[in-house]
């Protein structure tokens, strides 16, 4: 299929053009990537605008739980939601469990949904490395909300934010030192904790902990682009499907906030120059990697430092003065 026709198709909202399309913009071949490139440009500008929301949470949290409920509840209202679920690929092996649909069986079946899991490889952030390109697609078929469920949390977890316009941390109640685990760089970029199994025997102490961080979110520093009761702190429940509607009129207010303040136009734009920047980089890295001299020399010096006879500093300033 000719990329013009491909785009016509996603333009209209068919779910299989848009897997085929995902499928080409995450393949690592040449004459592919020179197809996803001449596609996502034939996309760009077509004015559509979905409603991005970063989710990222510490494993065992329940956000495949929470992503099927929220989502369920936002297509009864009539929206179309994608979801980008990105699994933790092996690092010896390269495999990927790749078991969201499963743990989604609902959603899935939702015609108003389209689930893709996708391998992270070696990505940091815990997003695979075209993520952004497939959030692109999404828009352009016509999707009203985009939810990227990224691997987990930690200090490389945040690269999520830099792609959505509302990041969303999900956290379980009683979690003891949790709160000191969760890093502050991604409790500072965080616009919205939902606590959730605010269900059960654990309800009280998911209102405990919520408490917890919304005092831990006092204590940051204020935004000054944001109104006054945000970042905050709220308990929901996936399982019972409690709280996520106040937590969606939440993420509603502070989005159309932002876009009446600029913010949230301002905001696409930093990101779209950062990724430039990021694909910039990517680029001369894979150039380097792609020549046999370049490659031989690496492996000269990586030897040397393996061996002790050069430090890792003084390696590195040798290969880049011989690069310049």
């Amino acid at each position: 299929m000719d990329t013009e026709t491909l785009a016509t198709r996603i333009e209209a909202g068919e779910r299989r053009a848009l897997a085929r399309a995902i499928t080409l913009v995450e393949s690592g071949r040449d004459d592919h990537r020179a197809q996803a490139i001449e596609l996502l440009d034939r996309l760009a500008g077509g004015g559509k605008q979905a409603l991005r929301i970063g989710l990222s949470g510490t494993p065992g949290v329940g956000k495949s739980t929470f992503i099927e409920s929220f989502g369920m509840m936002l297509t009864a209202q009539g929206l179309r939601v994608a979801v980008l679920a990105v699994d933790p690929s092996s690092a010896r092996s390269g495999g990927s469990i790749l078991g969201d649909k499963t743990r989604m069986e609902r959603l899935s079946r939702d015609p108003n949904a389209f689930i893709r899991p996708s391998p992270s490889q070696s990505a940091l952030g815990g997003v695979a490395r075209r993520t952004r390109d497939a959030v692109a697609l999404c828009e352009a078929a016509g999707f009203d909300v985009i939810l990227i469920e990224t691997v987990g949390v930690g200090q490389s977890e945040t690269m999520v934010a830099d792609m959505s316009d509302l990041f969303i941390l999900l956290l379980a109640p009683a979690g003891g030192d949790e709160l000191q685990g969760v890093k502050r760089g991604i409790m500072e970029m965080a616009d919205i904790i939902l606590v959730n199994k605010a269900d059960g025997d654990l309800k009280p102490a998911a209102m405990r902990t919520c408490a917890d961080y919304a005092g831990a979110l006092r204590l940051l520093r204020k935004r000054s682009y944001d109104p006054d009761q945000f970042p905050k702190a709220m308990t929901v429940s996936a399982l019972e499907e409690q709280g996520l509607q106040k937590a969606w009129e939440e993420m509603q207010t502070l989005a159309d906030w932002r876009r009446e303040h600029s913010h949230f136009t301002r905001r696409r734009s930093e990101q779209a120059q950062h990724w430039f920047g990021e694909e910039v980089r990517m680029g001369l890295l894979r150039r380097l990697e792609a020549d046999p001299a370049i490659r031989a020399r690496m492996s000269e010096l990586g030897q040397a430092v393996a061996a002790g006879r050069a430090s890792v500093s003084g390696a590195a300033a040798e290969m880049l003065g011989e690069l310049s």
